[in-house]
């Protein structure tokens, strides 16, 4: 099946809001801050799936397309993709929505790998 480029896959788990306090010199959002708004709504995404901790393990993807400006809405939407017998793979693409309009933009899409954790931080199974 052929994914419209348009339309954002996943469901949409965190928005927020590109300020100037995270800019790089040339007044473009800092490629770590969208990394970690991505970390974060890829951890939601994992916790509710294995109803409990998780860590993040490793990004496996992470493709810049397009800069985040300030004052951009950045959404963040959510796949899980993999579930194994500890690690839970998230895909997210990342969408800015510029000057208040309806036009949307993909920004960056990845992959992150989490692993759920028992309360005393040591590996658990994930249940099916």
């Amino acid at each position: 099946m052929h994914h419209d480029e348009t339309e954002p896959k996943g469901t949409l788990t965190i928005r927020t809001l590109a300020m100037p306090g995270d800019t790089n010199p040339a007044g473009d959002i800092f490629g770590g801050w969208v990394l970690s708004q991505m970390d974060i709504a890829g951890s939601i995404a994992a916790v509710e799936r294995v109803k409990g901790r998780t860590v993040t393990v490793a990004v496996e993807a992470m493709t810049f397309i397009a800069p985040v400006k300030v004052g951009d809405v950045l959404c963040i939407y959510t796949t899980v993709e993999r579930v194994g017998t500890t690690s839970i793979t998230v895909g997210m693409e990342a969408w800015a929505r510029r000057n208040k309009l309806a036009d949307r933009v993909k920004v960056t899409e990845g992959r992150f790998v989490y692993v759920a954790l028992n309360e005393d931080g040591t590996k658990r199974r994930i249940d099916s």
